[in-house]
């Protein structure tokens, strides 16, 4: 086993406790570090892991689903690091005043099992997603692409224009949404980012001259976002919303026409576009063509779809970017999530009023 002295995260944890990153003091490290900076660094992360696919264990993620939306326990490790984010999925939350995508996760050392890091996910989840899209896009779509349409204008609809502005070179946005007042926000939201923003009327309006289609929809449904008249060759296909069984956005005929790539099959099968498809339906993961074992695009009139769904690795590799971007910037609260015993096998004597070396670690701030 590593000891502390040659793991410095775990040496940490062993002085002062889990580190703990709060949804403001997320915000506000992103901030510090700009959206944009951000999205590229943790999409970064991301190929780097995605290059090293069979160091990690994978699995498709656990869900518990409901008639409102859905729970979700997503893990995934390599030798070193074990990540779980728990999340949920409920699009009418908002009418309560919360949002429909609420998340949190943990970054842990294999060799103890201890909690190095505990921090908010849903900021970080737009983040990733995003990332993870534009990686994405910039692997499959057509070098030229500089217009995308944006279908689907909520929480995450800034997060994917600016992935796309930044990474991609996307310059101009086509948007639709069945709520008018999503779509002003985006516009509000993204004044002086120099992306043009077109403002349109339908889906099919939105759709008609783009490159790349993002369709980022929240209702819980069997959707027809999408259909084959509007989709033109050499299009590049975005599908995120489509993220839990009975859940979709494209029609069948579209996946049919085109060359599917997805992140993780087996969880793509019941969740994704393609849960519909029979189990030979061809689709290729998305590490093999960033690894060069598999092509990407075949040409340019081709009509390429990232079936999105969202994989546990992607939270891996974000949770790695916002602990070490929160070590380097001082920022966060050491916390006492695991108690610290006098006596490792004495768990009832920190009961005992008068031990008081067998309390809890004090909250301290994290010195850079």
């Amino acid at each position: 086993m590593k000891n502390a002295v040659q793991n410095p995260d775990l040496a940490r944890f062993v002085e002062a406790g889990t580190l703990y990153l709060s949804a403001p003091e997320a915000a506000e490290l992103v901030r510090r570090q700009g959206v944009a900076a951000c999205i590229e660094a943790i999409a970064a992360h991301i190929r780097a892991d995605f290059l090293r696919w069979a160091d990690f264990d994978k699995t498709a993620r656990v869900a518990a689903h409901s008639k409102d939306g859905v729970i979700e326990l997503m893990p995934v490790a390599d030798d070193h690091r074990y990540s779980f984010k728990y999340v949920n999925g409920h699009p009418g939350n908002t009418r309560f005043g919360m949002s429909t995508v609420m998340a949190f996760g943990v970054l842990a050392d294999v060799d103890t099992g201890a909690p190095l890091f505990l921090s908010e996910l849903t900021l970080t989840t737009a983040l990733r997603t995003a990332a993870m899209s534009a990686l994405a896009a910039k692997t499959l779509a057509r070098p030229d692409s500089r217009v995308m349409a944006l279908i689907g204008n909520g929480a995450q609809s800034e997060f994917q224009a600016l992935a796309f502005q930044h990474l991609v070179g996307i310059t101009s946005l086509r948007v639709y949404d069945v709520d008018p007042a999503a779509s002003a926000k985006l516009v509000a939201n993204l004044q002086g980012s120099g992306l043009q923003i077109t403002v349109c009327q339908s889906t099919a309006q939105a759709v008609r001259g783009a490159d790349i289609v993002t369709t980022v929809t929240a209702d819980k449904a069997m959707a027809l976002i999408l259909t084959p008249e509007m989709i033109q060759p050499g299009m590049h296909l975005n599908a995120v919303g489509g993220d839990c069984p009975g859940k979709t956005e494209l029609h069948g005929d579209i996946l049919d026409a085109a060359k599917v790539f997805v992140e993780y099959e087996p969880q793509s099968r019941v969740e994704g576009e393609i849960q519909h498809k029979d189990a030979d339906f061809a689709v290729t993961e998305l590490w093999q063509v960033l690894r060069g074992e598999r092509a990407g695009r075949d040409s340019a009139q081709q009509v390429t779809v990232f079936d999105s769904v969202g994989f546990a690795l992607e939270d891996f590799s974000a949770l790695r970017f916002m602990m070490d971007s929160a070590l380097r910037l001082g920022m966060g609260e050491r916390i006492a999530l695991i108690p610290q015993l006098a006596n490792p096998k004495n768990l009832f004597g920190s009961l005992n009023a008068s031990a008081p070396a067998a309390g809890a670690r004090r909250t301290v701030r994290l010195a850079a």
